[in-house]
């Protein structure tokens, strides 16, 4: 039992020792909090210190950990989407539209081919997987996350296609900031007609405005946050009365499409919006969460089936952005729009910033901000309509 209780406070205190890492070390932000959090988490696994199968404490373990992953991503949701000013939408061309348009449709395409062609590969719950792959290549982890839990997908499935996904996405982020925008800005064109917006707001943004944890206790920060968190709770309860009253049940999937959309509701409230670090309070329980599910995490369940995934989602990364550039050459997209655009669909609106400065192009900035918010916003729908679609066949 005692051990139970160890694990537990690991779980807990991970993220606070994360978020300090991340502070301190510029590699660790290159690397990311997720990143961080799943390395913890495994280690954690590998070394048999989480009490699973007939150890004891393991039925405690489990039902501890079920309870963390219950409530966190539904938590974190409205926490995340609090702070995103939609708004930014009436400042954007149309050019931004298209870009965001076409890459979802390219990543929806993608993900349906592949699903095609490799749907008898082996991989359990095959079609719930794709339909996670488009929430976290059109808003995120966090989107990724809710559509995985709720469809009922296997901890040790969303950890190892969390881990692929990594895998496969970071060298194109790498490419791009290393110098990859230069092949883009070549192929196509060099004009970027994408917002116009006065300095002040590129400024708000340009520093990374996003998983600023700096000042999350202080006096006048700490209780305003507090109130953000309150209202988070308050949505995942109407969204379990939702539940019960349509289903008599908790039903996951209502639950996180409510909470979702009130969150979406919410964020066009400026007192709302204007709650400090709630972004940065979200990602705090996305954070446990990654640790809590990676500690599930199966080494000998790594076969010749789900080394079929890895094969998909590399599949759906690469033939996602041929055709988002070929679309993009067909209407004239410029070059770094495309690049900000894509990237903020696969990685979301904290690595718009890095990527903007790597380009040194502020011009397209708050278009990529844009894109990411869309994002976050459409994703867990799409990826549920999605899972309905494909399963299906």
């Amino acid at each position: 039992m005692a051990n139970v209780i160890i694990i537990t406070v690991i779980y807990i205190l991970a993220p606070f020792l994360i978020i300090t890492l991340f502070k301190r070390f510029v590699w660790m932000k290159k690397i990311g909090t997720i990143m961080i959090a799943y390395a913890i988490g495994i280690a954690l696994a590998l070394f048999g210190l989480v009490p699973t199968g007939d150890a004891a404490g393991a039925e405690t373990m489990a039902s501890i950990q079920k309870l963390i992953m219950n409530l966190a991503v539904p938590v974190a949701i409205p926490l995340m989407l609090f702070n995103s000013d939609f708004k930014l939408w009436t400042k954007s061309l149309p050019k931004t539209f298209f870009v965001l348009v076409s890459g979802v449709v390219s990543v929806v395409v993608a993900v349906i081919a592949g699903f095609f062609i490799f749907k008898d590969s082996g991989i359990d719950n095959f079609a719930n997987v794709a339909a996670m792959l488009v929430g976290i290549y059109t808003g995120g982890t966090m989107n990724f996350f809710a559509i995985g839990q709720s469809l009922g997908v296997d901890n040790n499935l969303i950890v190892i296609s969390q881990t692929f996904e990594m895998l496969v996405t970071f060298p194109l982020i790498v490419f791009f900031i290393g110098g990859g925008y230069k092949l883009f800005r070549k192929l196509l064109p060099s004009n970027d007609e994408s917002i116009v917006v006065d300095e002040s707001l590129v400024k708000n943004y340009e520093n990374n405005d996003f998983e600023d944890y700096d000042g999350m206790l202080k006096r006048q920060t700490f209780p305003k946050m507090m109130l953000g968190l309150l209202l988070s709770i308050g949505m995942l309860a109407v969204g379990a009365g939702l539940s019960l009253i349509l289903t008599k049940k908790l039903n996951e999937l209502v639950i996180i499409l409510t909470i979702t959309t009130l969150a979406i509701i919410a964020s066009f409230s400026s007192k709302i919006r204007n709650l400090p670090k709630t972004f940065e309070l979200g990602m705090f329980f996305i954070l446990i969460f990654s640790v809590v599910v990676s500690s599930q995490f199966d080494i000998y369940s790594i076969n010749t089936s789900i080394m079929s995934l890895l094969y998909f989602i590399l599949f759906v990364m690469l033939v996602s952005v041929i055709l988002h550039f070929i679309m993009s050459k067909i209407f004239k997209v410029g070059g770094d729009l495309f690049i900000v655009g894509h990237v903020a669909l696969l990685c979301s609106p904290p690595f718009i910033p890095p990527v903007v400065g790597a380009m040194g192009n502020k011009k397209v900035l708050i278009s990529g901000i844009v894109i990411g918010l869309v994002g976050y916003a459409v994703g867990t729908y799409l990826g549920f309509a999605l899972a309905f679609l494909l399963n299906s066949f």
